[in-house]
């Protein structure tokens, strides 16, 4: 069988230094599973890897999209295998590093056969929440798909307009439909780890560090940049990543800088915290502590060896 490994974790939890350091011993090649590293344009306020450490360790599934344009687990999870595929094919292993959990639970377990986004649907529920919020679109749902309701945040508005949208399209709420069956499940073997700190105030600490450098790094630049396009606006997809959508209230006027600051490090402890939940619930999870970092790539390296005589 052919095995993969999934380096999972929080955002700012170490995750892409450890990937560069496997990548560099040459046996593995890194394929990004992150919803925002896949926008050209947003470097900065998205952690991507720079130049030097992209020459160094290339990583696949990045910059492929438009901030204008939307990217879907579907397509993930397409791009994904076939990127897959075409590193197996070249005798190395795939290590998919990310913090999207979304995306890893779309890759190994597959996707209900949902319908298709009606534009002209989203745009009207867009509208109804520009005048009524997106609470009272949540509360909506809470009525016509209570389970969908308990899972979905009322602050993310994308996974409001899907199950609503599923909801008029199908008359079916998207949780009965997501529970009635999936596609196939990928036939790769994948070794699931998770890299964080085992003190949650350490991982606080870390975001609010990074968040800083970020500006003193050029943030605001690289959102004004886009601000000015014209053609985007604050409900897409990639200016709703943590960070972009609080820079894009302070360009707005709606935040000063630094409610700007402190609501961007607010947003990111929460995605942190949310991405952990999932960990600790995601089945065949090693967890890679931090105390215990010297370790780690010889342990992913030393799972490998084992899987490949398991798999012989």
């Amino acid at each position: 069988m052919k095995t993969a490994v999934c380096l999972m974790g929080p955002t700012a939890s170490g995750k892409t230094a450890l990937a560069v350091e496997l990548a560099g011993r040459g046996r593995f090649e890194i394929v990004s599973v992150d919803s925002a590293l896949i926008y050209r344009g947003m470097d900065i306020g998205t952690a991507k890897p720079d130049r030097q450490t992209l020459a160094m360790a290339p990583h696949r599934l990045i910059d492929l999209c438009d901030p204008a344009e939307a990217y879907s687990a579907a397509r993930f999870r397409e791009d994904c295998l076939n990127a897959m595929e075409a590193i197996h094919a070249n005798g190395r292993i795939p290590l998919l590093t990310g913090g999207t959990m979304m995306y890893f639970r779309a890759l190994e377990f597959g996707l209900s056969e949902l319908p298709r986004a009606d534009e002209r649907l989203r745009a009207r529920l867009l509208r109804e929440a520009t005048q009524s919020g997106w609470a009272a679109l949540h509360d909506r749902l809470r009525q016509v798909d209570a389970r969908a309701a308990e899972r979905i945040h009322p602050n993310d508005p994308q996974r409001i307009q899907r199950a609503l949208e599923v909801w008029e399209l199908t008359g079916r709420p998207l949780s009965e439909l997501q529970a009635a069956g999936r596609r196939p499940a990928t036939d790769w073997m994948l070794l699931k780890f998770a890299r964080a700190p085992r003190h949650r105030e350490l991982l606080r600490q870390r975001i609010a560090t990074r968040f800083h450098a970020m500006l003193a790094q050029g943030f605001e630049a690289e959102v004004r940049a886009l601000y000015r396009r014209g053609d985007l606006h604050a409900e897409l997809p990639s200016m709703r990543c943590v960070g972009y959508r609080q820079m894009w209230q302070y360009l707005d006027g709606e935040l000063d800088r630094d409610a700007m600051i402190e609501r961007g490090i607010i947003a990111t402890r929460q995605l942190a915290k949310r991405q952990l939940t999932w960990l600790r619930s995601y089945p065949g999870v090693v967890w890679l502590w931090d105390d215990d970092a010297p370790g780690h790539a010889g342990r992913v390296r030393a799972a490998i060896g084992e899987a490949s005589g398991v798999s012989r």
